[in-house]
């Protein structure tokens, strides 16, 4: 039984077949280079709030991109119809487009087909979960908030999606993945927590066990004291690791490098973080999601990013590896783009020491939940600011002794990855700030919050 959209892929047939016409419209015209990226999917959302659900959606979209190459100059026009004439007339615009640039003298030729190992991230059962399935499970975990005495807000979604791109020098590469995101904050008079989980496969998440972690922190977190700003042991969990290291792994990038806006300019090869910081890019781990090539049709590469605190790896665009006479990564946007690359299925290693023990071995520390609004303030040294919210607890005698008043920080990565004392075993984690990614939990000394926020 399909669900309430009648959810259903384009095929690689399908894609090909796009492909096809667009290609006969350019060769009309008097074209041969040409390139297609074909997306499409959908996606439904059941929202909740005050203990009730109030919002179920589902949609459907499409597009297809077209980029031209004629004498040297390259553009890209996009449409999301995918009817004979509405091809037609975007290859015509793209036409346009490229005759009104200039030379460019760096454009490669289109990508040669080269086709890399696969990954198999589309399942029947998350494609054909329907408003009902969603309903019971957002009722299940309603119940466990509101039988806390608390009130429950957030979202369960899920969705099914492809992402092709052909070209006329027979690239041909597909991918179909299936997403599942369950999202849930529990509130009380004075006090807020907050639990999120995704995968591929909606199996793998427990909405009714999120709904229990959320309330917990609420519960424990009742009654807030405050604390004076100052430099704390702080514990972060995978949620709060993600949404704050996230924010340098734009930096991972050649393009960024040699345009001097990356703060690891004649850093590669030096050792900037502390000797248990190991972070890969990894699109074939079991945790990650995504298509295995880039937006340039390359197969992702796994790369060392961070080999015991010492900075090995950075992706390459196809551009990127032309200038600086190496290989390109797999990590490439579409272009043309002023972005060139970045690493997008990040896994910073993990150890052995489970959230619980590293709390029991805290003699006076901060356990934090998650933080938001991040924002930069150096970029050299990579020092953010934000804030803590939904769970920030005072940890004394090796357990959680209370909540506390929400902090802001001001901190540099490079100086947090260089005080990390213990790493959880890393875990799927989703945030708010940055991607999914795979992530431990770390406890981490000499961590600084600037100020208490009145919240």
């Amino acid at each position: 039984m399909r669900s309430e959209n009648q959810r259903r892929l384009l095929t690689r047939g399908e894609c090909a077949e796009l492909f096809e016409q667009a290609a006969g419209a350019a060769r009309a015209l008097g074209v041969d280079d040409i390139e297609v990226i074909v997306a499409a999917g959908s996606s439904a959302l059941t929202r909740f709030a005050n203990n009730a659900i109030h919002q179920n959606v589902a949609e459907r979209a499409g597009q297809l991109s077209v980029r031209l190459i004629i004498e040297g100059r390259t553009a890209r026009a996009s449409t999301n119809r995918m009817d004979h004439a509405s091809i037609r007339e975007v290859v015509e615009e793209a036409a346009l487009l490229t005759k009104l640039q200039e030379p460019d003298g760096e454009l490669l030729p289109l990508a040669e087909r080269d086709d890399g190992p696969g990954v198999a991230r589309r399942f029947d059962a998350t494609a054909e979960v329907t408003p009902d399935e969603r309903a019971r499970e957002v009722a299940t975990a309603i119940g466990i908030v509101e039988g806390a005495g608390q009130t429950a807000a957030g979202i369960y979604a899920t969705s099914e999606s492809m992402w092709a791109i052909f070209n006329s020098r027979g690239l041909a590469a597909y991918h179909p993945e299936t997403m599942a995101q369950f999202s849930i904050t529990a509130m009380a008079r004075d006090s807020s927590g907050w639990a999120k989980g995704s995968a591929c496969d909606h199996g793998d998440i427990d909405p009714a066990s999120l709904a229990q972690s959320a309330a917990r922190k609420a519960e424990l977190s009742r009654a807030p004291v405050e604390l004076p700003p100052g430099s704390y042991t702080v514990i972060l969990e995978p949620a709060a690791v993600l949404d704050l290291v996230g924010e340098m792994f734009g930096d991972f990038s050649a393009t960024a490098i040699r345009d001097g806006r990356s703060f690891l300019r004649d850093r590669i090869g030096q050792k900037l973080f502390g000797e248990n910081i190991t972070i890969h890019d990894d699109v074939y781990h079991a945790l990650q999601a995504g298509a295995p090539f880039d937006g340039e049709g390359v197969p992702r590469a796994r790369l060392a990013l961070v080999q015991k605190g010492v900075i090995r790896e950075v992706a390459y665009s196809r551009q990127a590896a032309h200038l600086e006479l190496t290989k390109p990564t797999g990590h490439g946007f579409p272009a043309p783009n002023e972005v060139g690359e970045a690493p997008m299925n990040i896994v910073i290693a993990g150890g052995d020491t489970p959230l619980e023990e590293m709390i029991a071995a805290t003699g006076r520390g901060i356990l934090v939940t998650r933080l938001w609004y991040i924002r930069e303030v150096d970029p050299y040294e990579k020092i953010m600011t934000g804030m803590t919210r939904d769970g920030t607890f005072l940890i004394e005698g090796g357990r959680i002794a209370r909540g506390v008043r929400n902090f802001r920080f001001n901190q540099g990565l490079v100086e947090l990855l260089s005080n990390v004392e213990a790493l959880s075993p890393g875990v799927r984690a989703s945030g708010e700030e940055a991607f999914d990614m795979v992530a431990p939990a770390m406890k981490v000394h000499n961590f600084h919050f600037t100020e208490v926020t009145r919240f």
